[in-house]
Parts: C-alpha cells; sequence; structure tokens
C-alpha cells in the first residue's frame, strides 16, 4: 500500500485523506473536478465583473471561488480555482482567455528555436499569486476540508502550447511530436520541470493532495502515449509522492491503468467509458480509484442521479474509493442536481 507521511494538521473532515491513503472508510469521500465554477450562481456573479485571469491571479477571489463548494454543496475536498495554463503564462506565452472560444496562444511553439528560448523561471516568483491563494483558501477553510492542488499532465499543457488553442484532435501538436520529436521532447521535459516545481511549493504552502490532469492523453495511440505523456508523468509523481499524496486522471486513457496503477501514485481518477469492475481489475486495488459519474447524468432527475450514484458505489466498493464525476461538472447543471449527486454519496451506508 502506498503511504504518504502526514507532513501538516489533518482537517476535521480528513475522509479524503484517509481513501487516498488506503484506509477503511465509514462511507467514500467525495468531490467533484470543476466544482468551483460554472454551474454556481455566485461563480456567475464574479464572471460578471472580473476576467477570467483577474479571477485566477487574485488570491482573494481565487479563495472566495474555492470555497464556495464547500460551503454551498457539502463536498469533501476543496480544489483551488486556477488553471492549467498559468504555466505556460509563466514561460512567456501569453494565454489570452476569449469568450465563447477559450484559451488562445497568440505565437503557439512551432520551432525548435522557440523551444530553447523559454526561459527558466523561478515559479515562487513567476506564479506568487498562486501561493498566495493556497495560503488564504487554507486560512479561510480553517481546517474543515483538505485542499487539492492540480496543474495539467505535460502533454497537455503542450497540446495547447503548440496548437494555440483548444481542438478535439490537437493534430498540430501530434504533428510536431512526430515530424520535429527532439524539439518536442524539450518543450515537454521543460514543462515538466516547471510542473514539479510548480507542485512542489503548492505542497509546501499547504495543499494537502496535489492532482495531475491529463486531459488530452487519449488523443494519443497507447505506444505514443508512454512515449509522450505518460514518462513524463512518472517523473511528475516521482518527484512529488514520497511527500504529498498525488492523483492521476487521465481522460480516454483506461489503455493504460495497468501501468499508471504501478507508479507510486495514491489514486487514479477514471472517467466514465470504462465500467468500474474494469478499473478495478486494471488497477489490482494498487490506488485508489476516484470518479467516474458521466458528468451529463447530473441533468437526469434526482431520483436517477440518487439511483446511479448508489450503484456506482455498489460496484466500486468503499474501500480505496473517492466518488467523483468522470470529468468536470457542466455548466448547465442545476445547483440542486449536483447538490443529490454529494448528499447520496454522503448518506450511503
Amino acid at each position: 500500500m502506498h503511504q504518504v507521511p502526514n507532513t501538516m494538521s489533518e482537517p476535521k473532515n480528513d475522509l479524503f485523506l484517509r481513501a487516498l491513503r488506503g484506509e477503511k472508510v465509514e462511507r467514500p469521500p467525495v468531490w467533484m473536478m470543476r466544482q468551483a465554477g460554472r454551474y454556481l450562481p455566485d461563480f456567475m456573479k464574479l464572471k460578471e465583473k472580473y476576467s477570467f485571469f483577474e479571477r485566477a491571479e487574485t488570491p482573494e477571489l481565487a479563495t472566495e471561488i474555492t470555497v464556495m463548494p464547500v460551503h454551498q454543496v457539502g463536498v469533501d475536498a476543496a480544489i483551488l480555482f486556477s488553471d492549467i495554463l498559468v504555466i505556460p503564462n509563466a514561460l512567456e506565452v501569453p494565454v489570452q482567455m476569449v469568450p465563447g472560444t477559450g484559451p488562445v496562444i497568440e505565437n503557439p511553439i512551432r520551432t525548435m528555436g522557440q523551444v530553447q528560448q523559454l526561459p527558466d523561471i523561478d515559479v515562487k516568483d513567476r506564479l506568487h499569486y498562486v501561493f498566495e491563494a493556497i495560503e488564504q483558501t487554507n486560512q479561510a477553510l480553517e481546517q474543515v476540508v483538505p485542499l487539492i492542488g492540480f496543474a495539467g499532465s505535460p502533454w497537455t499543457v503542450f497540446c495547447y502550447m503548440v496548437e494555440g488553442r483548444g481542438s478535439k484532435t490537437f493534430d498540430k501538436a501530434k504533428e510536431f511530436c512526430y515530424t520535429q520529436p527532439e524539439a518536442a521532447h524539450l518543450l515537454l521535459q521543460k514543462i515538466t520541470n516547471t510542473t514539479i516545481a510548480y507542485l512542489q511549493e503548492k505542497a509546501a504552502r499547504g495543499c494537502h493532495a496535489l492532482q495531475i490532469f491529463d486531459s488530452w492523453g487519449g488523443l494519443l495511440a497507447p505506444m505514443d502515449y508512454e512515449h509522450f505523456s505518460l514518462k513524463y508523468i512518472r517523473e511528475i509523481v516521482d518527484a512529488l509522492h514520497k511527500t504529498t499524496p498525488v492523483i492521476v486522471f487521465a481522460k480516454g486513457c483506461w489503455f493504460a491503468l495497468e501501468q499508471m496503477a504501478q507508479m507510486p501514485v495514491s489514486a487514479l481518477g477514471v472517467d466514465w467509458t470504462i465500467t468500474p469492475q474494469m478499473a478495478r481489475e486494471f488497477t489490482k486495488f494498487n490506488a485508489t480509484l476516484q470518479g467516474n459519474f458521466d458528468p451529463a447524468r447530473l441533468l437526469s432527475p434526482i431520483s436517477e442521479i440518487e439511483k446511479l450514484t448508489r450503484q456506482m458505489i455498489d460496484d466500486f466498493g468503499t474501500y480505496k474509493y473517492i466518488a467523483n464525476l468522470g470529468h468536470g461538472i457542466l455548466p448547465n447543471i442545476p445547483v440542486d442536481h449536483a447538490k443529490a449527486f454529494v448528499n447520496t454519496v454522503k448518506s450511503y451506508s
């Protein structure tokens, strides 16, 4: 069993941390990816007043948004309001959030020369606002629930830096890998080094656990996944796991679950395209599993949400399991439907 030492005082509700340590729990802990955001009316009010990066880069606002779902929905863990694209910004590859389009990088990385020009940065300086938000959030949470910090996987961040915007296929990012592999690996390594320093500082400032989001890993063939994504995730996990529990969530990557379970991770997130039984078979209880409720299913009638949530827990079992969605919550989910999901988990016996 993968154990991580307790390096900071435990929050009052420590279910999430106990599940990460593989301890027996009376019920699974529950939180939702993207819980601090777009489905909450109070979040939408802030969105009307402040731009995306204003919210992410102002510690007071990031704190307010992070704490919202703890009080309003009753989740067992908070996840810091931030974005995976703070890393390109820090590396002097500016990202704009364009309403209706999403992230846009005006000068995407397409050559070895551009990769070589990326600066070596001090994350404490470049991303100070994130670390200030962690400290303020922990004060606001008053040790009630643990705080999760996160980063994108190197491959996922690479996709945006090369493609220059969101995409369903990220063909330009893949083309860069297959036509300029040396430049691609150098860029992936630079992102990896920055991400390790960033996550180490997040843990030092008070994050109780860290999650790596590999949102676009499922676009790679299994052989390429190992080569361009998992290899770098492994490097991050190896650098962090001795001091902080690490969760890896790789969307669409069920084919790699067996290899991922051999890393010293505390948990693996799974999406809704795999059954709980298969996920357990692939991972053999080496890691706690987290997931895998289809976010769109939160649009079902509440009675259906309750039934499906209980079924999901029955199938995963309560041991080494964290209830969550199989991807981020959708913006059009009614708050009482999100609460129904959370409350069903909390009343499970």
